[in-house]
């Protein structure tokens, strides 16, 4: 698999990743038999990086990838943190970050944690000097070993990428979320920070497997969180409408090149957008893993294959989300 450099980390990363936040909660339940298998397919195909969270099953994602790199030395693994509790900005202080870390290198059976990001804390939070002064003291006591910023907003990643010590910032981008193309990608590259792409596929919308008779559990948020009940809107479906993305997809269907699927071909668009500094598709079993992993080998999308992506964008998705990301 191909490696590029995790921002200011230093940290050469395989191109795709892992999302954990499957193996946690709210996606329908994932055995910890199944969730270390898909773990094990994942790092097999060549993935070095995992990105979890201590909110996600409210620490046993976190749990369960501590355990299995005890047996699988040299990856790389990024928690987030500062979901667990009030979302104000008034919570964003050193002393609860120690206290959150901590908790997290427990989890995760490390003395140092690789990277830590803000886990799309209130907008002020970015703008806060006290808050990376504290970070930069996590650093300094070597409880962390980089930080950076999981952000739901362009401009929340502007002003992220404008502080000297953020190593990385993590935003949602993909077929359906152009926006970070016009500023935060380039931005990034001109400060050294790395990109780290999310709900690469849309919630699995742009794995082609979903039609109008698609049902999901009851604990999983693409079905308890259409209109942002439970976080924000954003986060499933990229704030697609359903049937809007079902649409999408079909008309991109006829871009994926032979002997690909459509979830390798939505990964291997994100890889081509300069800046991209790693994809994280979530996973569910095994075989997802395999297959997400492979999207590297796929050869980049030609010119005219972008352009029609972007016009699939232009006509059907942006009205609904290129204002509000």
């Amino acid at each position: 698999m191909e490696h590029r450099v995790l921002g200011r980390t230093g940290r050469q990363v395989g191109v795709v990743g892992l999302g954990a936040w499957q193996l946690g909660a709210d996606w329908g339940e994932v055995s910890e038999e199944e969730a270390r298998a898909t773990l094990e397919a994942a790092v097999d195909g060549g993935v070095t990086f995992i990105d979890t969270a201590d909110v996600y099953g409210d620490g046993r994602s976190e749990q369960i990838v501590g355990r299995f790199v005890k047996d699988r030395p040299g990856l790389t693994v990024a928690t987030k943190m500062g979901r667990r509790v009030e979302q104000v900005p008034a919570n964003y202080v050193l002393s609860n970050f120690r206290a959150w870390n901590d908790r997290s290198r427990r989890n995760l059976g490390v003395d140092t944690l690789d990277l830590v990001q803000l886990h799309c804390p209130p907008t002020p939070v970015y703008s806060t000097d006290a808050v990376f002064d504290a970070l930069d003291t996590l650093v300094a006591e070597k409880r962390i070993a980089a930080y950076g910023v999981s952000v739901e907003t362009c401009e929340e990643a502007l002003t992220a990428i404008a502080r000297p010590g953020v190593a990385t910032v993590q935003i949602i981008l993909n077929a359906f979320r152009l926006k970070p193309l016009e500023r935060v990608l380039p931005a990034a590259r001109a400060a050294g920070v790395g990109i780290i792409a999310r709900v690469p596929l849309a919630s699995g919308l742009l794995s082609g497997r979903y039609d109008e008779h698609t049902t999901f559990s009851p604990d999983d948020h693409r079905a308890f969180n259409r209109h942002g009940e439970a976080f924000d809107v954003g986060e499933t479906f990229s704030g697609v409408d359903f049937a809007t993305g079902l649409e999408s997809v079909r008309r991109l269907a006829p871009l994926v090149p032979p002997g690909a699927s459509m979830a390798q071909f939505a990964l291997r668009w994100i890889l081509d957008q300069e800046g991209v500094s790693v994809v994280i598709p979530g996973a569910r079993n095994p075989g997802q893993a395999t297959a997400n992993a492979a999207a590297s080998d796929l050869p980049p999308l030609d010119a005219a294959t972008l352009e029609a992506v972007r016009a699939v964008y232009d006509d059907l998705i942006r009205p609904q989300v290129h204002h509000r990301w």
